[in-house]
């Protein structure tokens, strides 16, 4: 990843921010994107600056504003001057159940999951074919087994799956594309999951603990830049739920 650049999604903290620490300590320059979360995303850049100056820039935006989305291209190529990796990592995720679904619902959490990415990735490919670069998404086991009461929410990462692979086909040979699967890695910070419902996610996954951040992060370094003869993937890093469900 030596003088390549990144652009990363939500990568201001938990997954993302371990997803950036990464691809840094490889060599890579950074595009952070956040929405909301200013603070962390200053206090990272600050982190992988202070190890290597000028390496890591910001920027902010709303990604279901989709007009806006190839603006976060261009600053990237006005930062840095090229662009090889793009990680959708961005996601919305709360439930809904049926009969309480809205269209609010809907379009918030098909348009961070699978709008965005597919906008993003768009805007993003033909830099991508110029360096001949790679897009990792971030899926999730429920993609292919749903998560009840999480109907948009699964159907969204549903939707993200089959992008990964219909992207993997349509810009191939220049740009690989392929997706990371997590299962029970960091909670969400709602509290939806009280200690009974963890428990008993992680007696059914057949490590018998959680994952870290870092294991998502080591899957999108070993996507990004050592799986040269891999596209259109899913790498499920799940401590082997998905084969338990």
């Amino acid at each position: 990843m030596q003088g390549k650049t990144v652009l990363i999604t939500g990568g201001a903290k938990r997954v993302g921010a371990a997803i950036c620490r990464r691809l840094h300590t490889a060599g890579a320059n950074l595009m952070l994107h956040y929405r909301r979360s200013a603070g962390e995303a200053r206090l990272l850049q600050v982190e992988l600056n202070h190890l290597r100056p000028g390496s890591v820039a910001l920027i902010q935006a709303d990604l279901l504003d989709i007009a806006k989305l190839p603006s976060l291209v261009e600053q990237t190529l006005a930062s840095f001057g090229r662009l090889d990796g793009l990680v959708n990592n961005a996601s919305s995720f709360f439930p809904t159940p049926v009969g309480d679904i809205t269209l609010e619902h809907w379009n918030d959490l098909v348009g961070t999951n699978l709008k965005s990415p597919l906008f993003l990735s768009q805007a993003a490919a033909p830099a991508l074919k110029k360096a001949q670069g790679a897009i990792v998404n971030i899926t999730d086991i429920h993609a292919e087994r749903p998560l009840r009461n999480y109907v948009v929410y699964s159907v969204a990462k549903a939707g993200l799956s089959g992008l990964t692979r219909a992207l993997a086909r349509d810009l191939a040979p220049e740009v690989r594309v392929n997706a990371v699967a997590p299962g029970p890695i960091l909670w969400p910070e709602d509290d939806a999951f009280d200690e009974l419902s963890r428990q008993r996610i992680i007696s059914h996954t057949p490590l018998k603990r959680e994952g870290a951040p870092d294991d998502i992060a080591k899957a999108v370094y070993y996507l990004m830049a050592e799986a040269t003869y891999v596209t259109g993937e899913t790498l499920n890093v799940d401590g082997g739920r998905h084969v338990a469900i």
